[in-house]
């Protein structure tokens, strides 16, 4: 195992958009305060985010990145063979004694399959996850990926079962816990100072981005004509992603008789982490804001037919209401009468669980360093 200069271990993070720095912060700063270790943290730029600042770097308590490969946007295919090739010169040259990926983007797995060729170790955080749905990009991502990793760091009990089944071997799984939640929990009381004095006190939460649901005016279109229905009860805050904010345009979408629905620019984390702490209850497509909604004990629809993080439906806040926009009502009318499903935060969310990956990878470096050095 090639060595840095200091002697340490050398980790090397790769993260591709916005969600991805949520989640490398924690495991980032736990292993800064270990001794063994340097670190290396590289952006493939795969999504541009405007939002990604000076702030943004200093709320979450780690380092610009250390290198930007700049992919930039394109098809699954561009995106993938881009990051591979951008980023194997740069492994040939630092060649890490590990690399760190986290969750299911496209630069996850490109990353994943360069280090395999390379014979680098991988750590997969986030694995395990499993929607059981391969026409979404994410699930051929994670599949493949955990296929390649060395290390396998679950969020829960339910991905370490689905490593199991797919014949990973029991001593590469580590049940270590959400790596999100750190951070929530870490900005929590940061956000909710951030929150405007203006916001009422009930209002919902809307957060829209996955094709399925946008790209087609037929899916969007009753989406808009709950959401509009909905604010006539309750106001209700709609940070628009940019492709959402382009489909609207595209089809027509007028803003007549909407003075309750609030179209508004994407938002910073820690404000928005703000928004979802009051918000009556949340709508959305997304997966993080599932496990987010669950730890802060707010109603979550979910806009989706299935979910690769079942634990928020068995256990914690989230309903799957598909695109059956009758349930959708009814579910809303159920929490705005104090109906709301009652709900656990699932094991080991809990804030610790960069501390547990960290304590592993350092595990994983000593029992190498044994098998190198041979029997006593």
């Amino acid at each position: 195992m090639i060595k840095t200069q200091s002697g340490r271990m050398h980790i090397l993070h790769v993260v591709g958009a916005r969600p991805n720095f949520m989640k490398v912060a924690p495991v980032y700063r736990a292993l800064a305060q270990r001794d063994s270790f340097d670190q290396t943290l590289v952006h493939t730029g795969q999504h541009y985010d405007v939002n990604m600042n000076d702030v943004f770097f200093q709320q979450l308590d780690i380092p610009e990145p250390d290198e930007n490969l700049a992919v930039g946007s394109g098809t699954h295919a561009r995106q993938t063979a881009e990051v591979m090739i951008r980023i194997e010169p740069m492994l040939t040259r630092i060649r890490p004694d590990m690399v760190v990926v986290y969750g299911d983007v496209n630069s996850t797995v490109a990353a994943a399959l360069v280090c395999s060729k390379l014979h680098i170790a991988i750590a997969h955080v986030e694995a395990g996850l499993r929607s059981f749905d391969r026409t979404m990009p994410e699930e051929i991502n994670r599949l493949v990926t955990d296929q390649l990793a060395t290390v396998h760091f679950t969020p829960s009990a339910d991905a370490d079962r689905n490593l199991l089944n797919e014949g990973i071997a029991p001593e590469r799984i580590r049940f270590v816990g959400n790596v999100m939640i750190d951070t929530l929990l870490r900005l929590l009381g940061e956000a909710e100072t951030s929150l405007a004095s203006s916001l009422p006190r009930d209002f919902g939460l809307v957060t829209l981005h996955r094709p399925s649901n946008v790209d087609e005016s037929e899916h969007l279109q009753p989406i808009l004509e709950v959401l509009t229905e909905i604010s006539r009860d309750i106001e209700v805050f709609f940070p628009v992603h940019p492709r959402t904010r382009q489909r609207l345009s595209e089809f027509g979408f007028s803003r007549r008789d909407t003075a309750g629905l609030h179209l508004l620019d994407p938002m910073p984390y820690v404000q928005f982490l703000g928004m979802q702490r009051k918000a009556k209850f949340v709508i959305t497509d997304s997966g993080g804001i599932q496990e987010e909604t669950t730890t802060l004990g707010i109603p979550c629809l979910t806009l989706r037919e299935n979910t690769e993080r079942p634990v928020t439906v068995s256990a914690g806040t989230n309903v799957l209401v598909g695109r059956d926009m009758a349930r959708l009502r009814r579910e809303i009318v159920s929490i705005l009468s104090g109906k709301a499903k009652r709900a656990t935060i699932p094991e080991l969310w809990d804030g610790h669980a960069g501390e547990r990956i960290a304590q592993s990878i350092e595990e994983y470096e000593l029992s190498r360093v044994r098998l190198q050095l041979g029997p006593d």
